[in-house]
This record gives structure tokens, sequence and C-alpha cells, in this order.
């Protein structure tokens, strides 16, 4: 019974620490993304190139703060832990600044939208 519970834990790790590599790759893809075609609006002079912007930052912190999530199940150390919760818990202040950031300037984008004369 020793046994397999040692191998469950061995293949629960193996499959946490690929998943782990995934997420922080597709994370990475994604800003990496994001940012190219980013640069590429304000080359452009597009208006909505910072919502753009910020929603692909925030798309690529929650998948890299998931690695970080997972990365729990494999830590063993309480040094670990805690490097492991600073790094969650700046990832989602990071992403918590970003979404304002969409909200702060999608709200600009209306009222410049908005069509003259129509009072709200």
């Amino acid at each position: 019974m020793e046994y397999m519970i040692e191998t469950l834990e061995v293949l629960l790790e193996s499959i946490a620490s690929l998943a782990i590599v995934l997420f922080e790759l597709i994370g990475i893809g994604i800003l990496i993304w994001s940012g190219m075609s980013g640069f590429v609006k304000w080359l452009k002079g597009d208006k909505d190139t910072g919502i753009y912007l910020a929603k692909g930052l925030a798309m690529g912190l929650e998948f890299k703060m998931g690695s970080e999530i997972l990365r729990t199940v494999i830590v063993r150390s309480w040094e670990e832990i805690a490097t492991v919760a600073g790094i969650i818990a700046l990832r989602a202040a990071l992403n918590f600044l970003l979404r304002w950031e969409i909200k702060q300037e999608e709200k600009e984008n209306e009222k410049e939208n908005a069509l003259p004369g129509s009072e709200e």
C-alpha cells in the first residue's frame, strides 16, 4: 500500500510539473503576442491599444498565476510556500490593477464615443 501511495505521489508531481511548464509557456506566449500586437496597434494609431494590451497582459498573468497555484502542490518547505504565496499575491495585485485600468479606459472610450447631444 505504501508503494502505491509513493507511486501516486510521483505521478502527481510529474503531472503538476508538466502542467506548470505548459501554463508558464502559454502565459509567456500570450504576453509576447499581446505586446507585439499592441505595438503594431500603437504604430497604426489605434485608440483601443491600451485596452487591448491590458487585456492581453491580464490573460497572460492569469496563466502564470495558475502555474504558481499548481506549484503549491509540489512545494515541500515553508520557505517555498512563502515564496509561492508572495508571487501569487504580487500577480493577483498586478491583475487587479490591469482590470481596473481596463475598466477606466473603457469608461473613457464610452464617453468619447457618446453621440453629441445625447445627455445621460
